[in-house]
């Protein structure tokens, strides 16, 4: 008698933002979803974009129409189901003598307005500098520019949220846990997969779904399998600097070679600013930001700011290799940001692989990825529904962030007011469940650090995949730029004892079993 458990409809490797997303949608419509991860939720590509959620504005100049409408389209769906880790942010575009001339920015940023279907977000207005709040931070030769909306997202949280909102529908979220080989066997694949503890598992599915960003020509060598397209590895790298400015405004910056970048609140005290775009070579892991692209972002943005900032100013930076479709263009900068979707039946089962794209969408993409093997997975035979359910924590209404934080300012008087904004910003109405009735440090088991609590982190742990002091202070949270190493060293005892602790509570969400 074979008591070994079904196989599953969908296996999903790479537990970035695709791969968490393509799990979520799927285990949403009726699936038997498992989704590996060779580290930590996010720990590649998705949690080192510039943190936005936006069309592309500067995509308009390379012709991508179809691309920036689409991407324009999610903006408001995905600010909708996470109205806590998503929220409008206003970008001011000085006007630069010698650059691009003030009739095509105007014509580019009307169609921005008006190719996407925005309907909650403020439209472009033409804006004084002199008058504008935003124009005091800038060099006095800037009179003139456009004050147009777009989206900031807590990337990182992003992925976790859907990883979190898969698990709750039925989906097995296997982190540290890498496919070393996949093959295909009377209808189904089977894949070979060790953990970082150096056990081993064989999973069997009736379809894999190839996510794996960066390196998805590698796990389609690990398949056996064919590439159809080939692929250009991209750094973006970004600064963080000390808070710049006081207002809440974004800045986008056109530079004299053409390349644009952004400089934007980050974490209440600091700013954050990006991007590069460097031909990467070598694993996407070892990505870091050079010294000449530490050099430009700080000249670029000390073309605009009445404080320069150099080098010595520089408190954090990360790089994210950008996987985009190898499109023949000569600049990195003018690769598509587009995505293809491609479904390989040669070995008897689906395997469905996904190249390029962005994080604005994400949704989108996997959607169409789902529906793509609907036809195939019979257990996929759900309809469309991410566009209206909210992820963990977001359910309520976009216009709700500030009487949620004065709800828990309120039940717990003894937290700051910068971390009830932390609180609410990256749990919502999630954190009811862990603050509780709370109404001091003691009842959450402590303060660590910096507004981080034993209650807060024993959740990250339990609900969110959490086992190494990194995936809090930069993935689950930002209090990297916070830390001390003293702290650090205290946080990495309470995970090492939270992590124990839970695994004796519950293996089976730590360990997995094979075949399952």
């Amino acid at each position: 008698m074979n008591d070994a458990p079904p196989p599953y409809d969908v296996i999903v490797v790479g537990g970035g933002v695709n791969g968490a997303g393509i799990a979520r949608d799927a285990a949403g419509r009726g699936a038997r979803v498992l989704l590996l991860e060779a580290g930590d939720l996010a720990q590649g590509t998705s949690s080192k974009s510039t943190k936005l959620i936006h069309g592309g504005l500067r995509y308009l100049e390379h012709y991508e129409f179809g691309l920036v409408r689409e991407a324009l389209k999610e903006r408001e769906i995905l600010w909708g189901i996470a109205p806590h880790i998503i929220r409008p942010l206003r970008f001011v575009l000085p006007y630069r003598d010698g650059l691009r001339p003030r009739w095509l920015l105007r014509l580019g940023l009307f169609l921005y307005d008006h190719i996407g279907g925005r309907k909650k977000l403020p439209a472009t207005r033409s804006i004084d500098l002199r008058r504008h709040t935003a124009g005091a931070a800038l060099q006095p030769q800037y009179l003139r520019g456009f004050e147009y909306s777009d989206g900031w997202v807590d990337d990182a949280r992003l992925v976790a949220l859907n990883a979190r909102d898969a698990a709750d529908r039925g989906a097995r979220v296997r982190t540290r846990t890498h496919a070393e080989m996949l093959r295909c066997e009377d209808g189904l694949w089977i894949v070979d997969a060790r953990d970082d503890q150096g056990q081993h598992y064989r999973f069997a599915g009736r379809s894999v779904v190839n996510a794996a960003g960066p390196a998805v020509l590698d796990l389609l060598k690990r398949a056996d399998a064919e590439p159809d397209h080939q692929m250009r590895l991209v750094r973006g790298s970004h600064i963080v600097v000390h808070r710049l400015f006081e207002h809440d405004y974004a800045y986008f910056f056109q530079l004299p070679d053409g390349r644009i970048f952004f400089a934007i609140p980050y974490e209440r005290d600091f700013t954050l600013i990006g991007t590069t775009d460097q031909d990467h070579d070598g694993p996407a892991s070892e990505a870091k930001a050079s010294d000449e692209e530490i050099a430009y972002l700080c000249e670029g943005a000390s073309l605009y700011f009445r404080t320069p900032v150099t080098p010595a100013d520089v408190v954090w930076t990360y790089s994210g290799v950008r996987p985009l479709i190898e499109d023949g263009s000569g600049k990195p900068e003018a690769a598509t940001r587009g995505y293809r979707i491609d479904l390989d039946m040669e070995e008897g089962a689906p395997l469905l692989t996904i190249y390029g794209g962005k994080i604005t969408s994400y949704r989108h993409v996997a959607e169409a990825a789902v529906d793509e093997l609907a036809d195939h997975i019979p257990a996929l035979s759900g309809k469309h529904w991410t566009a209206k359910a909210p992820l963990p924590g977001g359910d309520f209404p976009v216009t709700g962030v500030a009487a949620l934080k004065a709800e828990y300012k309120l039940a717990h008087p003894f937290l700051t007011a910068a971390t009830v904004d932390r609180i609410v910003r990256a749990y919502g109405t999630d954190a009811r469940r862990w603050l509780g009735d709370a109404t001091g440090w003691d009842a959450l088991g402590g303060e660590i650090a910096h507004g981080l609590s034993v209650a807060e982190l024993r959740w990250m742990v339990t609900h969110e995949w959490a086992r190494q002091p990194d995936d809090i202070l930069w993935r689950r949270s930002k209090l990297g730029l916070y830390f001390t190493p003293e702290e650090a060293a205290r946080l990495a005892e309470h995970t090492e004892r939270l992590v124990a602790e839970a695994r004796l509570a519950d293996p089976e969400f730590f360990e997995g079993r094979i075949n399952n």
